[in-house]
């Protein structure tokens, strides 16, 4: 089902999740052959939380068995955009507007910022660039 009425776009350089994200991709495979970022991927998938499993006793013919089964599946982030840019990792999220954050996002970022030290760059126009940029 799609999120605010995004449609997705499928070319030979993959499936982007809305036109802006298309663009963005654009945007930035632009800057990288021009040297001003390295390192481009998409759709690379961070680990928050670990699966979490607890112990459970089986009952079966002759014995009883203790097996680990899932308590709580993983809980991962997907980021749009991950760059290196004067030496840093860049992680972007691309929304079409702020209003677009649905509810698990504020929490992802957070946990993003705690366990792996990395700040969420939210784009919402697919030529934003920090002036710095050379």
């Amino acid at each position: 089902m799609r999120k605010y009425r995004n449609h997705k776009i499928t070319n030979s350089e993959g499936v982007f999740d809305s036109q802006l994200e298309w663009s963005r991709f654009i945007f930035l495979r632009n800057r990288q052959s021009e040297g001003q970022i390295s390192g481009l991927r998409r759709q690379v998938e961070y680990l928050l939380i670990p699966a979490q499993y607890k112990a459970e006793t089986r009952h079966l013919k002759t014995k009883d068995k203790e097996v680990q089964v899932l308590a709580e599946r993983q809980c991962t982030y997907k980021a749009d955009f991950v760059y290196v840019k004067d030496g840093e990792t860049v992680v972007e999220d691309v929304k079409g507007s702020k209003f677009m954050i649905d509810q698990k996002f504020p929490i992802k970022r957070k946990l993003m910022l705690y366990i792996h030290g990395i700040e969420i760059k939210v784009v919402t126009r697919a030529t934003e660039w920090d002036k710095k940029c050379k």
